[in-house]
Protein backbone atom coordinates (compact mmCIF):
# COMPACT_ATOMS: atom_id res chain seq x y z
CA UNK A 1 0.00 0.00 0.00
CA UNK A 2 2.90 2.30 0.85
CA UNK A 3 4.85 1.70 -2.73
CA UNK A 4 1.35 2.41 -4.58
CA UNK A 5 0.94 5.72 -2.21
CA UNK A 6 4.48 6.74 -3.24
CA UNK A 7 4.15 5.46 -6.67
CA UNK A 8 0.85 8.03 -7.22
CA UNK A 9 2.53 10.80 -5.47
CA UNK A 10 5.64 10.63 -7.48
CA UNK A 11 3.65 10.37 -10.48
CA UNK A 12 1.45 13.65 -9.51
CA UNK A 13 4.52 15.49 -9.00
CA UNK A 14 6.05 14.46 -12.24
CA UNK A 15 3.38 15.17 -13.91
CA UNK A 16 2.84 19.02 -12.54
CA UNK A 17 6.84 19.31 -13.30
CA UNK A 18 6.32 17.69 -16.77
CA UNK A 19 3.85 20.77 -17.94
CA UNK A 20 5.68 23.70 -15.97
CA UNK A 21 8.64 22.10 -17.91
CA UNK A 22 7.43 22.08 -21.39
CA UNK A 23 5.52 25.60 -20.50
CA UNK A 24 8.71 27.39 -19.75
CA UNK A 25 10.98 25.69 -22.36
CA UNK A 26 8.64 26.62 -24.98
CA UNK A 27 8.59 30.43 -23.88
CA UNK A 28 12.32 30.37 -23.52
CA UNK A 29 14.32 27.67 -25.52
CA UNK A 30 17.68 29.44 -25.93
CA UNK A 31 19.43 30.07 -22.79
CA UNK A 32 18.37 32.09 -19.93
CA UNK A 33 20.67 34.15 -17.19
CA UNK A 34 23.42 31.88 -15.91
CA UNK A 35 22.30 29.59 -18.26
CA UNK A 36 24.46 31.57 -20.49
CA UNK A 37 27.67 29.91 -18.88
CA UNK A 38 26.70 26.60 -17.91
CA UNK A 39 24.63 25.99 -21.46
CA UNK A 40 27.84 26.44 -24.00
CA UNK A 41 30.32 24.66 -21.20
CA UNK A 42 27.79 21.64 -21.40
CA UNK A 43 28.18 21.58 -24.91
CA UNK A 44 31.55 21.81 -25.25
CA UNK A 45 31.76 18.74 -23.07
CA UNK A 46 29.44 17.05 -25.22
CA UNK A 47 31.57 17.90 -28.72
CA UNK A 48 34.27 16.49 -26.70
CA UNK A 49 35.78 19.36 -26.18
CA UNK A 50 36.93 18.93 -22.12
CA UNK A 51 40.01 21.44 -22.03
CA UNK A 52 37.83 24.50 -22.71
CA UNK A 53 36.58 26.40 -19.59
CA UNK A 54 34.95 29.56 -19.34
CA UNK A 55 36.33 31.62 -17.16
CA UNK A 56 33.21 33.38 -15.50
CA UNK A 57 31.54 29.78 -14.47
CA UNK A 58 32.51 29.59 -10.43
CA UNK A 59 31.55 25.84 -9.93
CA UNK A 60 33.01 22.04 -10.87
CA UNK A 61 32.18 20.54 -14.18
CA UNK A 62 29.94 17.89 -12.39
CA UNK A 63 26.89 19.12 -13.96
CA UNK A 64 28.58 18.78 -17.37
CA UNK A 65 30.08 15.63 -16.97
CA UNK A 66 26.80 14.04 -15.68
CA UNK A 67 24.66 15.28 -18.81
CA UNK A 68 27.16 14.19 -21.08
CA UNK A 69 27.11 10.68 -19.77
CA UNK A 70 23.11 11.21 -19.68
CA UNK A 71 22.40 12.68 -22.92
CA UNK A 72 25.07 10.98 -25.39
CA UNK A 73 23.61 7.45 -24.94
CA UNK A 74 20.10 8.87 -24.45
CA UNK A 75 20.59 11.34 -27.97
CA UNK A 76 22.12 8.01 -29.85
CA UNK A 77 19.31 5.64 -28.97
CA UNK A 78 16.79 8.81 -30.22
CA UNK A 79 19.16 9.05 -33.82
CA UNK A 80 19.23 12.41 -32.61
CA UNK A 81 22.59 13.85 -34.57
CA UNK A 82 25.54 15.23 -32.59
CA UNK A 83 24.84 18.37 -32.32
CA UNK A 84 21.18 17.81 -31.05
CA UNK A 85 22.09 15.79 -28.17
CA UNK A 86 22.95 18.65 -25.82
CA UNK A 87 20.34 21.24 -26.60
CA UNK A 88 19.00 23.86 -23.91
CA UNK A 89 15.62 21.74 -23.60
CA UNK A 90 17.39 18.63 -23.38
CA UNK A 91 20.18 20.02 -20.55
CA UNK A 92 17.23 21.40 -18.52
CA UNK A 93 15.64 17.58 -18.66
CA UNK A 94 19.03 16.58 -16.08
CA UNK A 95 17.54 19.30 -13.68
CA UNK A 96 13.85 17.72 -13.71
CA UNK A 97 15.14 14.26 -13.18
CA UNK A 98 17.36 15.73 -10.24
CA UNK A 99 14.10 17.31 -9.18
CA UNK A 100 12.31 13.97 -8.94
CA UNK A 101 15.22 12.14 -6.77
CA UNK A 102 14.69 15.10 -4.37
CA UNK A 103 11.17 14.27 -4.19
CA UNK A 104 12.05 10.15 -3.44
CA UNK A 105 15.26 11.08 -1.27
CA UNK A 106 13.26 13.96 0.70
CA UNK A 107 10.73 11.02 1.42
CA UNK A 108 13.57 8.25 2.43
CA UNK A 109 14.55 10.88 4.69
CA UNK A 110 12.08 11.84 6.55
CA UNK A 111 11.44 8.05 6.94
CA UNK A 112 14.44 7.16 8.37
CA UNK A 113 15.00 9.98 10.68
CA UNK A 114 11.58 10.01 12.17
CA UNK A 115 11.76 6.01 12.36
CA UNK A 116 11.30 6.06 16.00
CA UNK A 117 7.88 8.22 15.60
CA UNK A 118 4.50 6.82 14.14
CA UNK A 119 3.96 8.65 10.78
CA UNK A 120 1.38 7.90 8.54
CA UNK A 121 2.59 7.18 4.83
CA UNK A 122 0.34 10.52 3.83
CA UNK A 123 2.24 12.59 6.42
CA UNK A 124 5.74 11.04 5.07
CA UNK A 125 4.79 11.79 1.41
CA UNK A 126 3.13 15.42 2.46
CA UNK A 127 7.03 16.47 4.11
CA UNK A 128 8.58 14.98 0.84
CA UNK A 129 6.10 16.83 -1.43
CA UNK A 130 6.18 20.01 0.93
CA UNK A 131 9.96 20.47 0.66
CA UNK A 132 10.82 19.24 -2.74
CA UNK A 133 8.26 22.15 -3.95
CA UNK A 134 10.11 24.69 -1.76
CA UNK A 135 9.64 27.54 -4.02
CA UNK A 136 13.50 28.63 -4.47
CA UNK A 137 14.23 24.64 -5.38
CA UNK A 138 11.82 23.32 -7.58
CA UNK A 139 11.74 26.95 -9.99
CA UNK A 140 15.41 25.86 -10.73
CA UNK A 141 13.70 22.29 -11.68
CA UNK A 142 13.05 23.82 -15.17
CA UNK A 143 16.21 25.45 -15.72
CA UNK A 144 20.37 24.37 -16.23
CA UNK A 145 21.72 25.55 -13.59
CA UNK A 146 23.48 22.92 -10.39
CA UNK A 147 21.01 23.74 -7.54
CA UNK A 148 18.50 20.53 -8.27
CA UNK A 149 21.67 18.09 -8.92
CA UNK A 150 24.06 19.69 -6.00
CA UNK A 151 20.79 19.63 -3.49
CA UNK A 152 19.97 15.46 -4.78
CA UNK A 153 23.51 14.48 -4.47
CA UNK A 154 23.98 16.15 -0.73
CA UNK A 155 20.58 15.03 0.11
CA UNK A 156 21.86 11.66 -0.72
CA UNK A 157 24.79 11.30 0.90
CA UNK A 158 22.84 12.38 3.89
CA UNK A 159 20.56 10.08 3.88
CA UNK A 160 23.84 7.30 3.33
CA UNK A 161 24.87 8.42 6.41
CA UNK A 162 21.33 8.21 8.47
CA UNK A 163 21.73 4.51 7.17
CA UNK A 164 25.22 4.19 8.56
CA UNK A 165 26.60 3.57 5.15
CA UNK A 166 29.16 5.98 5.61
CA UNK A 167 31.90 4.54 2.93
CA UNK A 168 29.30 5.29 0.66
CA UNK A 169 27.93 8.77 1.96
CA UNK A 170 31.46 9.76 1.34
CA UNK A 171 31.54 8.59 -2.10
CA UNK A 172 28.77 10.46 -2.69
CA UNK A 173 29.91 13.70 -1.20
CA UNK A 174 32.88 13.61 -3.47
CA UNK A 175 30.44 13.39 -5.85
CA UNK A 176 28.37 16.41 -4.69
CA UNK A 177 31.70 18.47 -4.62
CA UNK A 178 32.15 18.01 -8.44
CA UNK A 179 28.38 19.88 -8.58
CA UNK A 180 29.24 22.41 -5.97
CA UNK A 181 32.23 22.81 -3.86
CA UNK A 182 30.26 24.89 -0.90
CA UNK A 183 29.11 21.30 -0.33
CA UNK A 184 32.09 20.71 1.68
CA UNK A 185 30.06 22.24 4.93
CA UNK A 186 27.25 19.45 4.60
CA UNK A 187 30.69 16.80 3.89
CA UNK A 188 31.80 18.42 7.32
CA UNK A 189 28.35 18.25 8.96
CA UNK A 190 27.61 14.51 7.99
CA UNK A 191 30.98 13.68 9.35
CA UNK A 192 29.96 15.62 12.73
CA UNK A 193 26.72 13.73 13.21
CA UNK A 194 28.76 10.39 13.49
CA UNK A 195 31.22 12.53 16.16
CA UNK A 196 28.17 13.69 18.03
CA UNK A 197 26.57 10.18 18.40
CA UNK A 198 29.57 9.28 20.20
CA UNK A 199 29.49 12.22 22.04
CA UNK A 200 26.09 11.68 23.24
CA UNK A 201 27.23 8.27 24.58
CA UNK A 202 29.59 9.99 26.70
CA UNK A 203 27.74 13.18 27.76
CA UNK A 204 24.36 10.35 29.02
CA UNK A 205 27.28 8.23 30.74
CA UNK A 206 28.85 11.02 32.63
CA UNK A 207 25.02 12.39 33.57
CA UNK A 208 24.12 9.13 34.67
CA UNK A 209 26.89 8.74 36.91
CA UNK A 210 26.21 11.53 38.63
CA UNK A 211 22.67 10.28 39.29
CA UNK A 212 20.80 12.56 37.55
CA UNK A 213 16.82 12.74 38.87
CA UNK A 214 14.51 12.23 36.15
CA UNK A 215 12.67 15.38 36.37
CA UNK A 216 16.36 17.40 35.45
CA UNK A 217 17.07 14.73 32.15
CA UNK A 218 14.05 16.84 30.36
CA UNK A 219 15.55 19.01 27.24
CA UNK A 220 17.42 22.00 28.43
CA UNK A 221 17.44 25.02 27.66
CA UNK A 222 19.33 27.01 24.59
CA UNK A 223 21.38 28.80 27.74
CA UNK A 224 21.80 25.71 30.00
CA UNK A 225 22.78 23.77 26.24
CA UNK A 226 26.06 25.99 25.99
CA UNK A 227 27.37 25.83 29.12
CA UNK A 228 26.67 22.00 29.31
CA UNK A 229 28.64 21.76 25.69
CA UNK A 230 31.57 23.73 27.02
CA UNK A 231 32.46 21.78 29.66
CA UNK A 232 31.85 18.71 28.28
CA UNK A 233 34.09 19.70 25.57
CA UNK A 234 36.86 21.16 27.67
CA UNK A 235 37.13 18.07 29.63
CA UNK A 236 36.55 15.78 26.02
CA UNK A 237 39.48 17.57 24.84
CA UNK A 238 41.70 17.05 27.45
CA UNK A 239 41.53 12.89 26.43
CA UNK A 240 42.95 11.68 23.37
CA UNK A 241 41.42 8.53 24.01
CA UNK A 242 37.92 9.63 24.11
CA UNK A 243 38.73 11.93 21.12
CA UNK A 244 39.87 9.43 19.06
CA UNK A 245 36.78 7.08 20.03
CA UNK A 246 34.67 9.97 18.71
CA UNK A 247 36.28 10.65 15.47
CA UNK A 248 37.94 7.56 14.38
CA UNK A 249 33.78 6.81 12.93
CA UNK A 250 34.00 9.64 11.02
CA UNK A 251 36.99 8.44 9.12
CA UNK A 252 35.63 7.31 5.70
CA UNK A 253 34.57 11.36 5.59
CA UNK A 254 38.51 12.24 4.78
CA UNK A 255 38.47 10.92 1.63
CA UNK A 256 35.61 14.05 0.34
CA UNK A 257 37.52 16.76 2.71
CA UNK A 258 41.16 15.93 1.79
CA UNK A 259 39.97 16.15 -1.76
CA UNK A 260 38.43 19.10 -1.11
CA UNK A 261 41.72 20.96 0.21
CA UNK A 262 43.96 19.38 -2.51
CA UNK A 263 41.21 21.21 -4.44
CA UNK A 264 41.69 24.36 -2.53
CA UNK A 265 45.48 24.52 -2.73
CA UNK A 266 45.73 23.60 -6.51
CA UNK A 267 42.92 25.83 -7.21
CA UNK A 268 44.63 28.90 -5.13
CA UNK A 269 41.07 29.08 -3.62
CA UNK A 270 37.96 27.53 -3.45
CA UNK A 271 36.13 29.61 -6.47
CA UNK A 272 37.16 28.33 -9.75
CA UNK A 273 36.26 31.85 -12.08
CA UNK A 274 35.10 34.89 -11.97
CA UNK A 275 36.75 35.30 -8.34
CA UNK A 276 36.34 39.03 -8.00
CA UNK A 277 32.87 38.90 -8.02
CA UNK A 278 32.85 36.24 -5.38
CA UNK A 279 35.05 37.30 -2.29
CA UNK A 280 34.47 35.73 1.47
CA UNK A 281 33.71 38.44 3.78
CA UNK A 282 31.89 38.18 6.69
CA UNK A 283 28.40 38.82 5.91
CA UNK A 284 26.52 38.14 9.53
CA UNK A 285 23.33 39.67 8.43
CA UNK A 286 23.22 36.48 5.77
CA UNK A 287 22.62 34.20 8.99
CA UNK A 288 19.59 36.38 9.87
CA UNK A 289 17.77 36.24 6.67
CA UNK A 290 18.26 32.81 6.65
CA UNK A 291 16.51 32.54 9.73
CA UNK A 292 13.48 34.58 8.04
CA UNK A 293 13.82 32.67 5.13
CA UNK A 294 13.10 29.66 6.69
CA UNK A 295 10.04 30.79 9.12
CA UNK A 296 8.54 32.03 6.00
CA UNK A 297 8.20 29.46 4.14
CA UNK A 298 7.31 27.04 6.94
CA UNK A 299 3.75 28.02 7.22
CA UNK A 300 3.20 24.83 10.68
CA UNK A 301 5.27 27.38 12.25
CA UNK A 302 4.61 31.04 11.54
CA UNK A 303 0.88 30.38 11.37
CA UNK A 304 0.86 29.03 14.89
CA UNK A 305 -0.59 31.42 17.50
CA UNK A 306 1.31 29.27 20.21
CA UNK A 307 4.19 30.51 18.59
CA UNK A 308 3.82 34.30 19.63
CA UNK A 309 2.00 33.56 22.89
CA UNK A 310 5.40 31.65 23.80
CA UNK A 311 7.41 34.14 22.60
CA UNK A 312 6.08 36.67 24.38
CA UNK A 313 6.41 35.06 27.70
CA UNK A 314 9.55 34.36 26.91
CA UNK A 315 10.25 37.92 26.05
CA UNK A 316 8.63 38.65 29.71
CA UNK A 317 10.97 35.99 31.74
CA UNK A 318 14.39 36.82 30.23
CA UNK A 319 13.97 40.87 29.05
CA UNK A 320 17.83 41.41 30.01
CA UNK A 321 18.97 38.78 27.26
CA UNK A 322 16.15 39.53 24.81
CA UNK A 323 18.12 43.76 24.52
CA UNK A 324 21.43 41.98 24.81
CA UNK A 325 20.70 39.94 21.82
CA UNK A 326 18.88 42.59 19.93
CA UNK A 327 21.45 44.82 20.62
CA UNK A 328 24.10 42.32 19.07
CA UNK A 329 21.89 41.95 16.35
CA UNK A 330 22.12 45.71 15.58
CA UNK A 331 25.47 45.61 16.03
CA UNK A 332 25.95 42.80 13.26
CA UNK A 333 23.95 44.67 10.92
CA UNK A 334 24.98 48.17 11.03
CA UNK A 335 29.24 46.51 10.88
CA UNK A 336 28.79 43.52 8.21
CA UNK A 337 26.11 44.16 6.12
CA UNK A 338 27.41 44.12 2.73
CA UNK A 339 25.74 44.64 -0.76
CA UNK A 340 26.75 42.99 -3.70
CA UNK A 341 26.85 45.12 -7.29
CA UNK A 342 25.05 42.23 -8.69
CA UNK A 343 21.98 42.81 -6.24
CA UNK A 344 21.60 46.59 -6.88
CA UNK A 345 22.27 45.97 -10.97
CA UNK A 346 19.89 43.30 -11.88
CA UNK A 347 16.27 43.66 -11.91
CA UNK A 348 15.26 40.30 -13.08
CA UNK A 349 15.72 38.54 -9.50
CA UNK A 350 12.90 39.04 -6.71
CA UNK A 351 15.77 40.06 -4.45
CA UNK A 352 16.32 43.21 -6.06
CA UNK A 353 13.14 44.53 -5.08
CA UNK A 354 13.35 42.81 -1.60
CA UNK A 355 16.26 44.98 -1.16
CA UNK A 356 15.25 48.50 -2.94
CA UNK A 357 11.66 48.44 -1.31
CA UNK A 358 12.40 46.36 2.29
CA UNK A 359 16.16 46.33 3.55
CA UNK A 360 17.62 49.26 1.24
CA UNK A 361 15.08 52.01 1.36
CA UNK A 362 16.66 54.04 3.85
CA UNK A 363 19.60 53.57 6.11
CA UNK A 364 17.86 52.50 9.24
CA UNK A 365 15.54 50.07 6.83
CA UNK A 366 18.00 47.30 7.60
CA UNK A 367 17.40 47.33 11.44
CA UNK A 368 14.23 47.36 11.22
CA UNK A 369 13.75 43.64 11.11
CA UNK A 370 16.02 42.78 13.91
CA UNK A 371 12.88 42.09 16.29
CA UNK A 372 12.22 39.68 13.68
CA UNK A 373 15.45 37.88 13.46
CA UNK A 374 15.07 37.30 17.14
CA UNK A 375 11.66 35.75 16.80
CA UNK A 376 12.77 33.29 13.93
CA UNK A 377 16.03 32.40 15.47
CA UNK A 378 13.99 31.77 18.83
CA UNK A 379 11.12 29.37 16.77
CA UNK A 380 13.50 27.51 15.10
CA UNK A 381 15.82 27.10 18.15
CA UNK A 382 12.64 25.90 19.66
CA UNK A 383 11.52 23.38 16.98
CA UNK A 384 15.00 21.49 17.23
CA UNK A 385 15.17 21.35 20.92
CA UNK A 386 14.95 17.60 20.78
CA UNK A 387 17.90 17.64 19.28
CA UNK A 388 21.71 17.01 21.44
CA UNK A 389 23.12 20.30 22.30
CA UNK A 390 26.09 18.96 19.79
CA UNK A 391 24.08 18.39 17.09
CA UNK A 392 22.31 21.99 17.14
CA UNK A 393 25.95 23.56 17.61
CA UNK A 394 27.49 21.60 14.84
CA UNK A 395 24.11 22.49 12.44
CA UNK A 396 24.72 25.84 13.69
CA UNK A 397 28.21 26.23 12.83
CA UNK A 398 27.71 25.02 9.11
CA UNK A 399 24.22 27.02 8.43
CA UNK A 400 27.10 29.92 9.35
CA UNK A 401 30.21 28.46 6.92
CA UNK A 402 27.64 28.06 4.29
CA UNK A 403 25.68 31.63 4.45
CA UNK A 404 27.79 34.33 6.29
CA UNK A 405 31.00 33.98 3.49
CA UNK A 406 28.75 35.09 0.78
CA UNK A 407 28.46 38.68 -0.14
CA UNK A 408 25.54 38.07 -2.25
CA UNK A 409 22.18 38.01 -1.18
CA UNK A 410 21.17 35.23 -2.96
CA UNK A 411 18.43 32.58 -1.54
CA UNK A 412 19.37 29.72 -3.08
CA UNK A 413 21.90 29.52 -0.83
CA UNK A 414 19.77 28.83 2.00
CA UNK A 415 17.90 26.07 -0.03
CA UNK A 416 20.37 23.13 1.85
CA UNK A 417 20.24 24.62 4.87
CA UNK A 418 16.38 25.10 4.63
CA UNK A 419 16.03 21.46 3.97
CA UNK A 420 18.67 19.88 6.80
CA UNK A 421 16.17 21.80 9.41
CA UNK A 422 13.16 20.80 8.28
CA UNK A 423 14.10 17.39 8.51
CA UNK A 424 15.24 17.46 11.46
CA UNK A 425 12.37 19.28 13.21
CA UNK A 426 9.52 17.33 14.20
CA UNK A 427 7.02 16.55 11.44
CA UNK A 428 3.88 19.18 11.14
CA UNK A 429 0.20 17.47 11.21
CA UNK A 430 -1.64 16.22 7.92
CA UNK A 431 -3.55 19.68 7.83
CA UNK A 432 -0.62 21.94 8.44
CA UNK A 433 1.35 20.29 5.57
CA UNK A 434 -1.41 20.62 3.46
CA UNK A 435 -1.56 23.99 3.64
CA UNK A 436 2.44 24.22 3.44
CA UNK A 437 2.42 22.23 0.54
CA UNK A 438 -0.21 24.21 -1.02
CA UNK A 439 0.94 27.99 0.11
CA UNK A 440 4.72 26.60 -2.05
CA UNK A 441 2.48 24.71 -5.05
CA UNK A 442 0.81 28.60 -5.21
CA UNK A 443 4.24 30.84 -4.61
CA UNK A 444 5.53 28.19 -8.00
CA UNK A 445 2.07 28.86 -9.75
CA UNK A 446 2.87 32.32 -9.47
CA UNK A 447 6.64 32.53 -9.89
CA UNK A 448 6.19 30.53 -13.23
CA UNK A 449 3.24 33.34 -14.06
CA UNK A 450 5.60 36.16 -13.84
CA UNK A 451 8.12 34.66 -15.52
CA UNK A 452 5.92 33.67 -19.01
CA UNK A 453 3.60 36.24 -18.95
CA UNK A 454 5.28 39.61 -17.62
CA UNK A 455 8.33 39.98 -19.43
CA UNK A 456 9.88 43.46 -20.08
CA UNK A 457 13.04 45.02 -22.10
CA UNK A 458 15.91 46.92 -20.88
CA UNK A 459 17.07 50.30 -22.67
CA UNK A 460 20.02 48.75 -24.44
CA UNK A 461 18.28 45.22 -25.23
CA UNK A 462 16.09 43.46 -27.67
CA UNK A 463 16.08 40.73 -25.27
CA UNK A 464 12.80 39.95 -23.70
CA UNK A 465 13.99 39.95 -19.98
CA UNK A 466 11.92 37.73 -16.77
CA UNK A 467 11.05 37.64 -13.56
CA UNK A 468 12.93 34.85 -11.28
CA UNK A 469 14.52 34.20 -8.11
Amino acid sequence: MAALCVATAATAYLGLSAAIFSAMSGSQPGPYMDEIFHVPQAQKYCNGSFLEWDPKITTPPGLYAFSLGLLSPLGWMLGLPPSERCSPTLLRLTSLLFSLGNFYTLYLLTCRLNSDMKLSTPQQLLQALSLALLPVLYFFSFLYYTDAGSTFLALLAYLMCAHGRHGAAALVSLLALCFRQTNVVWVAFYAGIVVCQELDRAWEEQRSKKDVSPSDRRAPSLWQSWLQLLRFGLQWLRSPEAMWRALAPAWPYALPLGAFLAFVVANDGIVLGDRASHQACLHFPQFFYFLVFTLAFSSHLLLSPTRLRDSALALRRHPAAALALGALGCLLVWRFTYVHPYLLADNRHYTFYLWRRALGWHALARFLPVPAYLFAGWVLSEALRAKSPFWRAGFAVCVTAATVPQRLLELRYFILPYLVLRLNAPVPSVPHLLVEAALHLAVNLATVHLFLHRTFQWPDSADLQRFMW
